[in-house]
């Protein structure tokens, strides 16, 4: 368990009291639970709602993603629960969860449930709301920032832009049996110039296989996004044909993410450039194009 620092400072709760009365944030009611999205890692990215329902709950329950500098507000009597999920690793099973938050309501707690990303990308919210509203639980969903998105910003990789796709897919890779989904990659890779997949590292090369087999290019570019927007974040540009060697070289957690927007990375790899890194303004080269035409 995390334990809350006791030093919390009063001018800090000062701060966030100012800040919840200057957007008028909802109370935070006895009795009821909050599903909240901490956001994909770096705890600036936390919204003020979020950030609102750690320093009001009397108990928090928080996933394994989400940063534990974010738990430093919490009010120093709040209790605080891990309940992550990762794979390979023991973890509390979902009911048990949706059972402990019920619980906890039912006794006139302030519950917060603290998930990485947003909780309802990829993150069971729902499992866990609909829990809720089977047993009369009063709840509210804080979005939050998900990896799909917030990552591919910290890589310098738009999950849109007009030259390179019009559509973007969001796929799990890892079923509730822990095998890679039944997907229909046919379509997939018709219809979707840019897909972006989470808990997909240890089936990257089964995925890329598909997606070859139902007819993307092998010479494709992919990129690999592990402890995405985090000071370790590391950043792997390949191609669909060697997605899953180098797969085997990364880290979980991890996005993957494939489609030419991955090129645009030369160009807006905007933390790349506060290290030095040069970056082209044509990584398309698009206006090249335009010009010779």
């Amino acid at each position: 368990m995390f334990a809350p620092s006791t030093s919390f400072r009063l001018k800090e709760r000062n701060a966030l009291a100012t800040i919840t009365a200057a957007l008028s944030l909802p109370e935070f009611q006895a009795g009821s639970v909050w599903l909240a999205g901490a956001g994909p890692g770096d705890p600036g990215l936390i919204t003020a709602l979020g950030l609102h329902a750690i320093a009001e709950a009397d108990t928090i329950l928080y996933d394994a993603l989400a940063n534990p500098a974010l738990l430093r507000f919490a009010h120093p009597r709040a209790k605080l629960i891990y309940a992550g999920k990762r794979r390979g690793k023991a973890s509390a099973a979902q009911s048990d969860i949706s059972r402990t938050l019920v619980a906890l309501a039912r006794k006139g707690k302030r519950v917060l449930r603290l998930k990485g990303g947003d909780p309802f990308v990829f993150g069971r919210g729902a499992e866990e709301a609909l829990a809720l509203a089977r047993a009369s639980i009063p709840f509210r969903i804080v979005p939050g920032v998900t990896a799909g998105i917030g990552g591919l910003a910290y890589a310098g990789i738009p999950v849109t832009h007009r030259e390179t796709n019009h559509v973007v897919t969001f796929i799990t890779g890892h079923g509730a049996d822990g095998n890679l989904p039944e997907l229909d990659w046919q379509a997939l890779s018709i219809a979707s110039p840019t897909l972006v997949l989470y808990m997909a590292l240890a089936h990257a090369e089964e995925i890329a296989r598909k997606l070859i087999e139902a007819g993307r290019a092998s010479n494709q570019p992919a990129a690999i996004i592990s402890d995405a927007t985090c000071d370790n974040q590391k950043v792997r540009v390949t191609t669909l044909a060697s997605l899953g060697a180098d797969a085997r070289e990364c880290t979980a957690p991890a996005i993957l993410v494939v489609g030419e927007n991955v090129k645009l990375r030369d160009g807006l790899d905007w933390l790349g450039s506060l290290s030095g890194r040069l970056l082209d303004p044509d990584p398309l080269k698009v206006e090249g194009f335009r010009r010779v035409s």
